[in-house]
């Protein structure tokens, strides 16, 4: 099936209900496919191959997703707060393409071969008047859905194919139809052209829960709309989970409606999400695990996980907390070594997955092998349970004398320290050991390396201790929360080493 049955679904079973928008004045599902369709029809009528979109979060959005698929065209939202010169290659290698841009932003996309630009405001007050056609033919479940431009950080950002059937065989096998309340809402805060974006707009039409678009994250407007709409769902990356709380502390308000709140995205340090259940008791949490390439999330650590896990006095159930659950039903996991082998539990090695959301796939590159397995590119490890721990990309562990060293350990034992307001771990060049161990550290204002080097030692082992303590203000991050651990690691490696530990 394509994307769009999903809308046509939710239509005809829940057509009253709000789909996207406030609650006394949002797109109901029945309306909402009827833009859909009629933006279909100009869309097939015009000269496109692809519809674009440059912009923040809106109702906009998500019927682009839906209408993209009932004219079979891709759906390729761009990143618009890459550099002017970069986002116009990007939309020219989405050419012949209809881009729907943001008023504000129009200039931005402006002079662009093949690249029809449309306002925003006006695609969305009249899709229907921008061209006039026969009704276009649907798209193939085999067909692209959707393509995710890569970040891009060390080469020219890759587009990520998405077809149909990845993206509904994910929401299918791991929803159930029309299984939300009537009073259910979802807060989207991460910015459109996110995965998670994109599977929070297909799974709420499925569920037949109304989403509320945040257009750009801030703490203090996502605790002032997700009280305003009585959102009961939501997904944050770690550190917009920790920037929210600490606004709930301040002030003093409480999220009377939240119901489940989800988190993934980067590392969440096992501290916070405990302070997260402490101060949200009545909140049930997920942490999801999942890539561009698998369509989403493929490992969930469960609410009954979470609360397992908070009240257990076993050390290795305990530990839980700091992974990413189990793989989902329809997903099938395994731990690798260098040569390809499935290792037991408990070694570490690199993440595969196979299932029917996995696509693995670039436009004019297949990353997928013949047997339908992916390489990840994660490091980490299953312990006896079957849970997943994650230590990183493969490209970031440090490899000294010959050993493999998880920086993401590392970083979990470091976190702990009073002193240590954030850390991130890198392997810098060593002529001894080929690479040494380093902490980049955002100090919460006493500065004692020996006393972190002695903290980690007594907790993991020397090998492990890092050999510099760098500090700094803040570290790098992108818009969704992920650490630019590459580029930090290259400004670091750039600049005189400080001195070795003894």
């Amino acid at each position: 099936m394509h994307t769009g049955l999903l809308l046509e679904m939710a239509a005809e079973g829940l057509g009253g209900r709000i789909a996207v928008g406030p609650l006394e004045s949002g797109i109901t599902f029945a309306n909402m496919l009827v833009r859909a369709r009629e933006a279909a029809v100009s869309l097939a009528a015009s000269p496109a191959r692809t519809l674009a979109y440059i912009g923040l979060n809106s109702p906009a959005f998500s019927i682009a997703l839906f209408a993209s698929a009932f004219a079979n065209r891709p759906f390729a939202p761009l990143n618009y707060r890459l550099p002017d010169a970069e986002l116009r290659r990007l939309l020219a290698r989405t050419a012949p393409c209809l881009v729907i841009v943001d008023d504000d932003m129009l200039v931005r996309a402006a002079g662009v071969d093949g690249v029809t630009v449309v306002a925003r405001s006006r695609w969305l007050a009249a899709p229907a008047a921008l061209a006039v056609g026969p009704e276009p033919v649907a798209a193939d479940p085999e067909d692209i859905a959707v393509l995710l431009f890569t970040s891009g950080t060390t080469a020219e950002p890759k587009a990520a194919v998405l077809r149909h059937r990845h993206l509904t065989g994910y929401v299918i096998s791991t929803l159930e139809f029309m299984a939300a309340a009537e009073d259910e809402a979802a807060l989207v805060s991460v910015p459109p052209y996110h995965i998670a974006a994109v599977s929070a707009v297909l799974t709420s039409a499925y569920l037949g829960r109304r989403v509320v678009h945040l257009e750009n994250f801030a703490p203090e407007d996502w605790v002032r709309l997700a009280r305003r709409e009585r959102v009961t769902h939501a997904m944050l990356v770690p550190t917009m989970l920790g920037r929210v709380l600490d606004v709930l502390e301040t002030s003093g308000e409480q999220l009377p409606f939240l119901r489940h709140l989800s988190y993934g995205g980067g590392p969440m340090p096992t501290a916070a999400i405990e302070r997260a259940m402490r101060f949200l008791p009545a909140v049930d949490f997920v942490n999801g695990y999942g890539l561009t390439e698998t369509s989403s999330t493929i490992a969930v650590l469960t609410p009954e996980d979470h609360r397992a896990a908070q009240a257990s006095e076993d050390p290795a159930i305990r530990r839980r907390l700091g992974s990413v659950g189990r793989p989902l039903p329809a997903i099938e996991l395994e731990i690798r070594d260098a040569e390809g082998r499935s290792v037991p539990a408990g070694e570490p090695g690199e993440v595969w997955v196979r299932g029917e959301q996995v696509s693995g796939e670039y436009l004019n590159q297949n990353a997928i092998r013949a047997d339908g397995w992916f390489s990840t590119r994660d490091y980490g490890w299953l312990d006896e349970g079957g849970f997943l721990f994650l230590g990183g990309r493969l490209d970031d562990v440090i490899v000294r004398g010959g050993e493999n060293l998880s920086p993401g350990e590392i970083e979990e034992v470091l976190r702990a320290h009073p002193d240590v307001r954030d850390v991130a771990v890198i392997g810098l060049p060593d002529d001894e050991w080929g690479e040494r161990v380093a902490a980049v550290v955002v100090s919460r204002g006493d500065r004692r390396p020996e006393e972190l080097r002695r903290w980690v030692r007594e907790r993991l082992r020397s090998t492990k201790t890092p050999e510099d303590i760098i500090y700094r203000d803040t570290l790098p991050y992108n818009e969704t929360g992920k650490l630019l651990r590459r580029a930090l690691k290259l400004e670091v490696a750039q600049t005189a080493p400080p001195a070795r530990a003894g």
